[in-house]
């Protein structure tokens, strides 16, 4: 983790001002950005660090299937999507 920041919003100005603090700082050549989806955040990525990637975050993305179903379905749901994330790669498949 390289900054933590609290804001008012998620806006991208905010967004921005953090990203302009972090880069103060000295961290040069970013290649991915993995982060949660946020449309602001993903703008002011897009706009300041321009060359990198980005991905949202592991912990952020299966989560977000549970906000979308009915309470009594989200353990299944949630198993469900452990299930998938489980899955080994092509590459330790063999």
């Amino acid at each position: 983790m390289l900054g933590v920041a609290v804001g008012a919003s998620e806006e991208e100005a905010f967004r921005r001002e953090f990203l302009r603090g972090l880069l103060a700082r000295g961290p040069q050549g970013g290649q991915l950005v993995v982060s949660d989806a946020h449309e602001g955040l993903k703008a002011a990525i897009a706009g300041m660090l321009h060359g990198a990637s980005w991905q949202r975050c592991w912990v952020h993305f299966p989560r977000n299937p549970l906000t979308r179903v009915p309470q009594r379905d989200k353990a299944l749901v949630a198993a469900t999507v452990r299930a998938i994330f489980a899955q080994p790669d092509r590459a330790a498949a063999g």
